[in-house]
């Protein structure tokens, strides 16, 4: 399974979007720090979910820090996140 597809899979399946866009952006990143052949390196994640309702921006990015945590201790050096919940689109 490729990164990319980790990362869908468990934000969809630890918080249930109504949009979910996971974009790979290693590309951008070639001669940084992080950044190695291949990708899968540097992600930007844009998620609007009911579970962020109420919550503050550090408390929606530490929920999806968590289900991340694998990927953040491993292969994704960078994650960019836009994190709202439903109307505030």
């Amino acid at each position: 399974m490729t990164v990319k597809a980790s990362i869908e899979r468990k934000l969809t399946e630890g918080l249930s979007p109504e949009i979910l866009v996971v974009v790979d952006e290693s590309n951008r990143h070639v001669g940084h720090a992080g950044h190695k052949p291949g990708g899968e390196t540097h992600f930007n994640v844009q998620v609007v979910s009911a579970a962020f309702a109420g919550k503050s921006r550090v408390d929606r990015h530490r929920l999806v820090n968590a289900l991340l945590a694998d990927e953040l201790a491993g292969p994704v050096h960078a994650l960019a996140l836009v994190t709202k919940a439903p109307g505030e689109v």
